[in-house]
């Protein structure tokens, strides 16, 4: 009978800590795991110069990667980046492949409903880069000049999804539309440019001043298009810790001058990036 009630009672002493340790398993989030292995793996596609690219010795360098050394600093970790192409990006965030999307990711909201922002770190104008020599497209674009013509656009990307726009835009107009060429990766858009199947590249204005400083005399830009938007990167939504501390030590770049360094240093320019609301009304 004794050995019964000691049984018992200390079964029953057994349930507030398995109570707390449940507890602590649905409060606990990616963050710590990161911390526990010391290691943050962070998905990246690095072929977005100059955001994302990789140099002479294969390192992943650029102004994200810039930004995200400081993040690992301050939470006291080494980053593991798991190189893949954008468009299998979010998918695998959401599946659990990796901790954190660490490419430039331009902020949607239609993106908003299945990923976490951080705070911004940068804003993206778009606009069309075309082959030196090509006429249709005038020096100041608009909407209509590109109508019935190919554009070569990143699969998955923001600049894609504005395009699909411009050909609702288009349709209403009675113009033709624009016929999309997805592919992988911005290499893989100016390569499509350079053999003419393609009559433009749509993207951002900084990344197209880096093509073009690449390769001098052969291509050209036509100014803005479509509308700006901030650039961040995505956490998990359930992930509000990691997404917090990471929001938190962009937000003390900004604050301190550093970011704007960054900036100026990777882009060429600087913007002033909100520190909240800024994810775009549906």
């Amino acid at each position: 009978m004794v050995k019964r009630r000691i049984t018992y009672f200390t079964l029953a002493s057994l349930l507030p800590l398995a109570t707390l340790i449940h507890s602590i398993a649905v409060r606990a989030d990616t963050l710590d795991d990161i911390k526990g292995r010391g290691t943050m793996v962070v998905a990246i596609d690095p072929t977005f110069a100059p955001y994302e690219y990789t140099d002479a010795n294969n390192n992943i360098v650029g102004y994200d990667p810039a930004i995200m050394a400081a993040v690992a600093k301050h939470l006291g970790v080494k980053i593991d980046y798991q190189r893949m192409a954008f468009s299998g990006i979010i998918p695998g965030l959401l599946a659990h492949s990796f901790d954190i999307e660490g490419s430039a990711l331009n902020v949607t909201a239609e993106r908003a409903k299945r990923i976490a922002y951080t705070v911004p770190t940068s804003k993206t104008v778009n606009g069309a880069l075309v082959r030196s020599d090509f006429t249709k497209i005038p020096a100041k674009a608009t909407l209509e000049s590109l109508a019935g013509l190919t554009g070569a656009v990143k699969s998955a990307s923001a600049p894609e999804q504005i395009l699909k726009q411009f050909n609702e835009t288009l349709k209403s107009k009675g113009l033709a539309p624009i016929t999309l060429l997805s592919v992988d990766s911005v290499d893989q858009t100016v390569a499509a440019l350079m053999t003419h199947r393609a009559d433009f590249v749509f993207d951002d204005l900084t990344v197209l001043a880096g093509v073009i400083k690449q390769t001098p005399g052969k291509l050209k830009t036509t100014g803005e298009l479509g509308p700006s938007q901030w650039i961040a990167w995505a956490t998990r939504p359930d992930d509000t810790r990691l997404n917090k501390a990471i929001s938190d030590e962009i937000i003390a770049m900004k604050q301190s001058g550093e970011l704007a360094r960054l900036q100026k240093e990777h882009l060429g320019v600087s913007f002033d990036t909100p520190s909240a609301d800024f994810i775009p009304a549906q």
